[in-house]
């Protein structure tokens, strides 16, 4: 028999594909149909339920009873807890035959996370970013307890006009800022005083979660980017660039409250950028100021207020309760309610 002593890499990577893909296309398989299995024994017992005594006994027995018999044939998978989030799987989606389609695309740790949340809006938008995004499970569950989604719309509630831009799949703007962000993965105290340039390294050092934070089509492009005059250098801290909203999108990092001198510096970068490094075919370059507090004062006198190209956001350097988060925004809104 002849001894194969090497593969050519290109047939070896081509047979390598195939199989990873069939392997992958059997898990979504076996996933789709787990998840449509967890969706009728949620329905079964719900109808098992309204044939019985109403009463919420009858219904505890009744997932003890099924539990103890699935066990002993089943083996694990089947504990009274699970039991309980099948029902609850079913009740929450079973109005929406279109959430339900996008469940049998996750994981059931996904769904369980994202079926406790009460706001439909919500829960779609959970179900489509992890889906399109690709996010695990821990990054869904910090998300959520982020406030990820309200962040979103705290951003949204302050340029409400922003048009969109791009080709046929237009993207708003206003969709991928948020405020605050939330930096706890750069593990610096928030208490602490620290320098810009402190700042800008950490985020560098763990720039996988910083884009993950800062949202969907983000690609970093450089830091401490030089943009000149005819007789100055201008550094900006940090370059991106969204090929979802086709532009560039600087970052100024600010230790301290936002001021007036920030918001100029940011709009002559911007301008300047525009001038000298945009392309043909790039829509007009954004500027993000990221400030440890905000001056609404400022924020709502200046050219800030009215430019669809500057934008000021807060950070967090610790990963804040729900309820923290939740005064925060609403705070911010009401603020904003008050400028109007």
């Amino acid at each position: 028999m002849t001894k194969i002593n090497s593969i050519d890499n290109s047939f070896y990577n081509d047979v390598r594909e195939i199989l990873l893909n069939a392997r992958k296309q059997a898990y979504s398989a076996v996933n789709s149909a787990m998840v449509e299995a967890y969706w009728n024994i949620g329905k079964r017992i719900v109808e098992e339920e309204q044939k019985g005594n109403k009463r919420a006994e009858y219904g505890a027995n009744l997932i003890k009873n099924l539990s103890i018999a699935l066990s002993r044939e089943f083996g694990k998978g089947f504990s009274v807890a699970n039991l309980w989030n099948f029902r609850q799987f079913y009740l929450t989606f079973k109005d929406d035959k279109k959430l339900y389609t996008l469940c049998r695309e996750l994981n059931w740790s996904h769904i369980r996370l994202i079926m406790r949340i009460d706001d439909v809006k919500i829960r779609e938008y959970y179900l489509n970013e992890t889906k399109s995004q690709g996010w695990t499970i821990r990054r869904l569950e910090r998300n959520i307890k982020s406030l990820y989604y309200e962040r979103l719309l705290s951003s949204a509630e302050t340029k409400k006009n922003m048009p969109s831009v791009g080709g046929a799949e237009k993207e708003n703007i206003k969709n991928f800022i948020k405020d605050p962000y939330v930096l706890e993965f750069l593990n610096i105290p928030e208490k602490s005083d620290f320098k810009e340039s402190k700042l800008e390294k950490a985020i560098i050092n763990n720039l996988q979660a910083f884009l993950l934070e800062i949202g969907k089509g983000f690609s970093f492009v450089a830091r401490q980017f030089r943009i000149s005059s005819e007789t100055t250098h201008f550094y900006i801290d940090l370059v991106f660039y969204n090929y979802l909203l086709k532009c560039f999108v600087l970052i100024d990092l600010k230790t301290g409250k936002l001021t007036h001198q920030d918001i100029g510096q940011m709009d002559m970068y911007v301008r300047m950028f525009d001038d000298l490094k945009r392309g043909t075919d790039d829509n007009p370059t954004i500027g993000l100021i990221l400030c440890r507090d905000k001056d609404e004062t400022i924020a709502r006198y200046s050219v800030l207020k009215e430019s669809e190209q500057l934008f000021a956001s807060k950070y967090r350097l610790v990963l804040p309760t729900e309820a923290e988060l939740k005064a925060e925004l609403e705070r911010q809104i009401r603020l904003i309610e008050n400028r109007e």
